[in-house]
Parts: structure tokens; sequence; C-alpha cells
């Protein structure tokens, strides 16, 4: 099992690493290395890092395994949200394992720790954007547990494409 272990201002530097190095792992091939090159730019700038991680309703956790670094997630609710879901939601709009710790249960123990935070914060469903030709994320969060309820557009330099909406209603009736 893994640990999540929440990032703090000194961490802009591994934090910056890891985004650029896992979102080119998984979405480079598919896109062009300008438009790859633009977003990366503009989304993991440690200035644009920094006001998000400063923000009080957006939270970065390290998964750590034996101490070591193998991914990241970042949670976002209320206004920090990239589409408005309301209160009782918490979205997922960063969840990234290192290329050398995939295929290995990674990403289910961090979804559940997902899980366990949003019950903790009283919301009510998680949700997340997954790129409509990730595949493999589509599947994988449909075995999770999430079911899509919409798409909309994300723009990775100027190019446009889907994401699909995808949700899990949470079960606190007993929590």
């Amino acid at each position: 099992m893994i640990e999540m272990k929440a990032m703090a201002l000194d961490d802009l530097d591994t934090l910056q690493a890891m985004s650029i190095e896992t979102f080119k792992d998984t979405f480079g091939a598919d896109n062009s290395a300008e438009a790859m090159d633009a977003f990366l730019t503009s989304a993991y700038s440690l200035e644009q890092l920094h006001d998000e991680l400063v923000n009080p309703e957006s939270f970065f956790y390290f998964a750590m395994q034996n101490k070591s670094i193998v991914g990241y997630v970042k949670l976002n609710i209320g206004d920090a949200q990239t589409e408005a879901q309301g209160s009782d939601a918490l979205e997922i709009q960063k969840i990234y394992v290192l290329p050398a710790y995939k295929r290995q249960g990674i990403g289910s123990d961090l979804i559940q720790q997902v899980l366990v935070i949003a019950t903790k914060k009283h919301k009510s469903k998680v949700w997340l954007g997954v790129w409509e030709r990730n595949f493999p994320a589509l599947a994988f969060y449909k075995q999770c547990g999430f079911e899509q309820v919409g798409a909309h557009v994300f723009e990775l330099g100027d190019e446009q494409q889907t994401d699909y909406l995808m949700q899990k209603v949470l079960d606190n009736k007993n929590k």
C-alpha cells in the first residue's frame, strides 16, 4: 500500500519535474511536439504550480512507496474545480504514476485513498476528466466504479481535445 504525503512549497521543483515527466509519458506519443511544449510551458511553470499549491481548495499529495515518490495526485474542491460540480464534489484533476512504477497497483491504491479523503471532506461524489483517446485510463476508471456523465474541451497548446467527465458516487451512509 502506498502512503500519501501532502506537498509543501519546497516541493515545487520535484512537482514540476514529475508533472512534466508523467504528462509526456502519458500523452507525448499521441500529440504534436508543439502542442506538448506549449502546454507544458504554461501548465507546469513554477509560477502556475505555486499558485495551485497555495490555493486552499486544492490539495497535492505525493504517492510514497518505501520512502520513494512513485506518483502524485492533485485534488480540487469548491471553486478550484475545473468544472462546476457542486460543493458536494471532489475533483481528481491530476493522478499520475511515474513510468517505472506503472502496472503495480499504485493507481488503484491512489484511487482508494482519494475516496477516503473525499469521505473525510464530506463529499458525495468524486469526478475527473479523461481524454477520450486514453483507452487504458478509461477502462481503469470504469473498473474503479466511475461512470461517464459528460464531456468537456481540454486545450493542449492550440489543439482542442475532448475529455470525458467520469464520476463515482460515494456511499457515505455509514461514515
